[in-house]
């Protein structure tokens, strides 16, 4: 039933001023719709991620949105680091963090939030 049909991220924000300059300016991502001033489509490669207004902004504890960004992990976390994001660590069996990139064989992820709390990832793949 929805085997072929697209998935998009969705996160929730109380700012969506704040999430806007985070997600245009810092994550450089496009915006392809403005609902009502409630919701912000952004185009990020071949999917879209959907911000909108909500009371639960942040409450999600787990990773609201991964970017499969191929080898380009550490390049792109010491890019987002210089424009201010600070990225989380976590204590992960079978990773060793490594900077701010947790690594497990030939896996690498990195972790970060947006003005919410919503947690993003980079991953190698």
């Amino acid at each position: 039933m929805l085997g072929n049909k697209e998935a998009m991220a969705t996160v929730a924000v109380r700012d969506l001023n704040a999430a806007k300059r985070f997600y245009e300016v810092t994550l450089g991502l496009k915006l392809i719709n403005a609902q009502d001033s409630e919701a912000l489509t952004y185009q990020a490669g071949g999917s879209k991620l959907l911000v909108y207004r909500s009371q639960y902004a942040g409450s999600n504890r787990a990773t609201a949105a991964t970017w499969v960004v191929g080898n380009d992990v550490e390049k792109i976390a010491q890019g987002l680091k210089a424009k201010g994001v600070a990225f989380e660590h976590y204590d992960m069996p079978g990773m060793t963090l490594k900077g701010d990139v947790h690594v497990a064989d030939n896996m690498k992820v990195a972790w970060f939030k947006d003005p919410d709390g919503n947690i993003h990832a980079l991953v190698s793949g």
